[in-house]
């Protein structure tokens, strides 16, 4: 990814204590070559921020919104409600709660403000980035190829360790 390159997925954080887990989304992002950008807002702290994030994100080439917050976190769902784009929602554990509040704050969506919830943490972000690639290789036909290699390195990882184990204990 270059500078020149516009963002097609955005990235969107409540706290900037976010960022080492929504950087696993961010690897994935970059190992398809999928331009993104951060963004830091709160529901809560920003609202008008947020709004005006959400607002302007498709006219401004975004196509999908990957979104951690921890807490309440209200973000992914404020999001989705000013805006059509794919919002897909990574609850981060920044309470006592290890992210029990923040994946029932994300996955309790009412009805007709749609946001795909993922799991806590950084297994979370790296699917919300693999779902995002996912929606945006419906359309790509050199992405959906990435991807179909992308999960075909995997199961051959698992294969390799498998022959590993055998070696090790035979």
């Amino acid at each position: 990814m270059t500078l020149k390159d516009k963002p097609i997925v955005s990235v969107v954080m409540g706290s900037d204590s976010d960022l080492p887990v929504m950087e696993e989304a961010t690897k994935i992002l970059e190992q398809f070559n999928i331009p993104y950008e951060l963004f830091l807002t709160s529901a809560h702290r920003s609202p008008a921020r947020t709004t005006t994030f959400a607002k302007n994100a498709q006219q401004r080439g975004i196509k999908v919104i990957i979104v951690g917050a921890g807490a309440a976190a209200h973000l992914a769902g404020v999001i989705a409600s000013e805006t059509l784009l794919p919002v897909i929602g990574v609850p981060i554990d920044a309470t006592s709660l290890q992210g029990l509040d923040a994946l029932l704050a994300t996955v309790q969506m009412p009805g007709g403000i749609p946001v795909a919830t993922m799991a806590i943490g950084k297994a979370g972000a790296r699917n919300a980035a693999l779902f995002a690639v996912r929606i945006l290789a419906v359309g790509n036909e050199t992405m959906r190829n990435d991807l179909i290699k992308f999960v075909d390195d995997m199961a051959k990882e698992v294969a390799r360790k498998h022959d590993n184990l055998v070696r090790v204990n035979a």
